[in-house]
């Protein structure tokens, strides 16, 4: 499947969130006969370890920590009837991280015997010597206790890689089989798994054995009217998981209707992708005659499941501290949230807005135990009552901000790359009193209830942006009243979170997720989700994106 293909299947736009052609997503392919047994118990990586964190000691490191990995990636796409491609993928190698001379140094190998841990870890040091040269100040690590033999696994209740290939086709043929019989034209769908099987160690004393799991099923549904040539799609409304195989296993408890009228179904823990397939169709088919919406000033409610990119984009990505200092740039820009900024007291939104970084959330695509330098997660405010409160930062970070401790939040996409800062779960809390989302709608006098991502932009500092959706519905006092097309709102990061009015309560609260957002240079992917509620936002100016401009 080529880049096109991917990114049209599963609509989602380039930038942040990097969507390469699903080979480069397997990691680093090796002649199997490269591959160590997968089977390597504890005691062995301990072992290896403890050759690789010696040899480094002995080279001259202050500091070193070891990654050990096992990458299992499959990918199965489909398009109407036809099953279009199975991929899937192993990488298993080792990564060494030293601080030697004040400096960081990293070297990786997939030769993970005594011999090939020790000159990987001499490497690394070498490295770190040469780099030491041009160091202006010393690596400054937050200080971090060692957690002896600990472990970490993702509370799967069925792993997706054990379920049978013909299984997952035939459930994704079925979906398509549910979109064409409701009037779809064209119908693509695939299902993207991956294991991380991480080992860490650290010269701190720390031996971290995870095994994590993520899974993403999604669609594409277009409707073509032959008689006027018009066409619209329509993507799924699933969401990417830090999950098992359970979760197409579509539980009723775990629907999530949008406002009365409006024909929405989100997901919570579990997902149906056949009812969702034939919705989509239907709701497309509707798309091709709904009303171009007029543009103006207009209050927003905006389901979870959309407004999870814009959380990602004006919150997740400028919050992150090395872009907050301009050590980062790549894939999303720097951040107009600078240190300088923050010291100015400007709010970042409404009173209503109070948001959380975190890697605990269960079913979530950041659930770890622990970080990829051996921090142990948790939660931390990053915005309380609309005021910036903190940013996202790990260990050779914090100190950087008179801070003494990482917020455990560093990652690597694989043994082959250097762990760096990346975003945590990011979220926007619930409201802490009872709100349906009927009753948020019942206080809108003209507005838009916009559910699914589509297509955005947004500046390189973060802050000036556009976002459209899949699904549009027009309120007028008070109620849903039909389905809008060609909607897009722009506003700046302040404006929108300064519009924040409020949100549904907890009951209403779900993710949304990346399952591939890249950073770096060479680039690097990770998986991150954001939990909201069902929430308001007053005033946003809404664009025709159908118009011609001039």
């Amino acid at each position: 499947m080529n880049r096109r293909d991917f990114t049209t299947l599963t609509g989602l736009a380039a930038g942040a969130l990097w969507l390469p052609s699903f080979p480069s997503l397997a990691g680093n392919l090796v002649d199997p006969a490269q591959l160590l047994e997968p089977g390597l118990d504890v005691a062995q990586k301990k072992r290896l370890a403890d050759v690789a964190l010696n040899a480094a000691k002995s080279a001259g490191a202050s500091y070193a920590d070891v990654r050990i990995q096992r990458t299992l990636n499959q990918g199965i796409f489909t398009r109407e009837k036809q099953v279009q491609n199975i991929a899937s993928g192993e990488s298993f190698g080792v990564g060494i991280r030293v601080i030697a001379n004040g400096t960081w140094g990293f070297a990786s190998t997939n030769n993970v015997t005594d011999a090939g841990l020790a000159k990987t870890a001499q490497q690394a040091v070498a490295i770190a010597k040469a780099n030491s040269k041009v160091q202006k100040e010393p690596v400054k690590l937050a200080p971090q206790k060692g957690y002896g033999e600990v472990s970490w696994k993702a509370p799967i209740e069925k792993n997706a890689f054990e379920v049978p290939i013909k299984e997952k086709v035939d459930l994704l043929l079925a979906a398509n089989g549910m979109a064409l019989d409701n009037g779809a034209s064209f119908v693509n769908s695939a299902l993207f798994q991956v294991n991380e099987q991480k080992y860490f160690a650290s010269t701190d004393g720390s031996y971290i054995d995870q095994d994590i799991h993520r899974i993403w099923p999604t669609f594409g549904v277009t409707v073509v009217d032959k008689a006027s040539g018009k066409f619209r799609s329509r993507q799924a409304l699933s969401v990417p998981m830090g999950m098992g195989y359970e979760y197409l296993t579509p539980k009723a408890a775990d629907k999530m209707a949008g406002p009365t009228g409006s024909d929405v179904i989100g997901y919570k823990n579990s997902y149906d992708i056949l009812e969702d397939a034939a919705r989509a169709a239907k709701q497309t088919k509707l798309k091709v005659t709904a009303k171009s919406v007029t543009p103006g000033k207009y209050d927003l409610v905006l389901d979870p499941h959309h407004l999870g990119l814009t959380i990602h984009e004006s919150v997740g990505h400028p919050l992150e501290l090395d872009r907050v200092l301009g050590y980062e740039a790549n894939f999303a820009g720097t951040s107009f949230a600078t240190l300088e900024w923050r010291k100015k007291g400007v709010p970042y939104g409404s009173k209503q807005v109070n948001i959380v970084a975190d890697k605990l959330q269960a079913n979530s695509l950041g659930a770890v135990g622990w970080d990829d330098e051996g921090v142990k997660c948790k939660e931390w405010n990053l915005i309380e009552q609309g005021k910036l409160v903190d940013y996202q930062k790990i260990r050779d970070q914090a100190a950087i901000v008179g801070q003494m401790a990482s917020d455990g939040c560093c990652y690597s996409q694989s043994w082959r790359d250097v762990q760096f800062q990346r975003m945590a779960n990011i979220s926007l809390k619930p409201s802490p009193t009872k709100m349906s989302v009927d009753e948020l709608v019942s206080k809108v006098d003209k507005g838009i209830y916009i559910a699914g991502n589509g297509s955005f932009s947004i500046d390189q500092q973060r802050y000036n942006s556009q976002f459209g959706g899949q699904v549009f519905y027009a309120i007028e006092k008070g109620k849903i009243t039909e389905m809008l097309e060609d909607v897009a709102y722009q506003t700046n990061t302040l404006e929108f979170w300064g519009a924040c009015a409020g949100s549904c309560d907890a009951s209403d609260y779900r993710f949304a997720g990346f399952f591939n957002d890249g950073k770096g240079q060479p680039s690097q992917s990770s998986a991150v989700s954001h939990g909201s509620a069902t929430s308001r936002f007053n005033g946003v100016n809404i664009i025709n994106t159908a118009r011609k401009i001039g």
